[in-house]
């Protein structure tokens, strides 16, 4: 279920957001180097560690957005797919906390 005709949650956040995104594709294109040039394992590992941190952390901030954007506007404006957007958020987290 997608609102393509509002502005998401994440709007206000979203040049912030794909800086975030460039400097983990950063880290990303580094390991690859990492890998390339044989560094030591533990360093390549501490590096995947660091990138899973950060897509967490990126992760758990649009679920935020998501939460006090789209579900508390759906809640407070009585919408009919409020209950949609609560069980949607739901599975989000749902998905997160397995990975």
């Amino acid at each position: 279920m997608h609102d393509d005709d509002c502005h998401h949650g994440y709007f206000a956040e979203k040049s912030r957001y794909l800086a975030r995104l460039k400097r983990i594709e950063g880290q990303v294109r580094g390991i690859h180097r990492m890998v390339d040039e044989d560094k030591y394992c533990i360093d390549i590992l501490t590096q995947i560690a660091a990138i899973d941190s950060a897509l967490e952390n990126l992760g758990l901030a649009l679920l935020e957005d998501h939460l006090h954007h789209c579900v508390s506007g759906a809640l407070a404006a009585g919408d009919a797919q409020a209950d949609d957007k609560v069980t949607e958020a739901m599975q989000a987290i749902r998905r997160m906390v397995k990975s």
